[in-house]
């Protein structure tokens, strides 16, 4: 099987069990117990279901297949993390945040319902997911589930991906000009990008219960991949067809966004996403043949258009 393939594969698996997690629409208009009331679920399901490539549960389930897990024994935790991060695209693309209409090529939630109801989806996504990774179907040994529960609010909260939005928006709105630097602008990215995919290399660790060296050796890869990811997704705003990509571009200039393109220009950028693509498979050396689905998911990341 191809690295597209498996990770078309393991899209589509991630598809149908997000598909019976969020639930399905009630053939009554009326809101019973237990089910999630109409418009709020159409939100939720259009928020989550019908695209995106799966990038972070692919790394959950192949991370864990370092340790000898299978697919099912992943899925759950790798739904709950794509619950988590829908959740942050359909904030990210509020009008009082980014500011985007389109995403995955088409209306984003709040433009195909409205603003409160695509808050209000969001937040149920965020909760979803650790409901999801409360259940022994995660794990046998409920030691693991609430370390995969402390982890993933970790990389999502203030001290990770929302913390990182928060210091994009500062950027962006707050500083008075100023500048930042290549080492402000790679920790910012780090936390809002990188700290949801470093999670997802862990996730496989955690339910592996794999040593502490292999720990760190997948949450430096994992550094290395959210950093090599954010910068080729700035190239993508920079010179990507808003067609294949999905969604605008050249935003993050007219936003007057920091990015490593905006301060370095084109061509260092490339060179510093190469660093981080060398950085992220010397990373996988210790698992030898093993890591070489997640080696080509590094090479995949450096070279997507979309």
């Amino acid at each position: 099987m191809t690295f597209a393939q498996r990770l078309d594969r393991i899209a589509g698996l991630t598809e149908a069990r997000l598909g019976l997690l969020v639930g399905r629409k009630s053939e009554q208009s009326e809101c019973r117990d237990n089910e999630v009331p109409p418009r709020l679920l159409g939100a939720i399901r259009h928020a989550t279901l019908g695209g995106g490539k799966r990038f972070r549960p692919f790394l959950v389930v192949e991370s864990a297949a370092l340790f000898g897990l299978s697919e099912r024994d992943a899925l759950d935790t790798a739904a709950a993390l794509e619950c988590v991060h829908c959740y942050s695209l359909v904030h990210d693309d509020l009008p009082a945040m980014d500011n985007d209409q389109t995403r995955r090529g088409q209306p984003t939630v709040w433009k195909a319902f409205d603003e409160w109801t695509a808050i209000l989806a969001g937040d149920a996504l965020l909760t979803l997911a650790f409901e999801i990774l409360s259940s022994p179907s995660v794990h046998e040994q409920p030691d693991v589930r609430v370390e995969l529960i402390a982890g993933l609010a970790k990389a999502a909260g203030s001290a990770g991906m929302v913390g990182g939005q928060a210091l994009d928006l500062d950027a962006e709105r707050l500083n008075g000009g100023r500048v930042l630097s290549a080492a402000e602008i790679l920790h910012l990215q780090s936390l809002k990008t990188g700290a949801l995919i470093r999670f997802a290399c862990e996730a496989g660790v955690i339910l592996g219960r794999g040593s502490a060296e292999e720990r760190a050796a997948l949450r430096t890869y994992g550094l290395a991949l959210g950093r090599a990811f954010q910068i080729a997704d700035d190239l993508l705003d920079a010179e990507g067809d808003a067609a294949t990509v999905g969604k605008a571009v050249s935003k993050d200039a007219a936003a007057g966004k920091a990015t490593l393109v905006s301060l370095m220009g084109l061509e260092e950028a490339r060179a510093e996403l190469k660093r981080a693509e060398q950085a992220a498979l010397d990373a996988l050396a210790p698992f030898g043949a093993r890591g070489a689905v997640l080696a080509d998911a590094a090479r995949f990341v450096v070279r997507r258009d979309r």
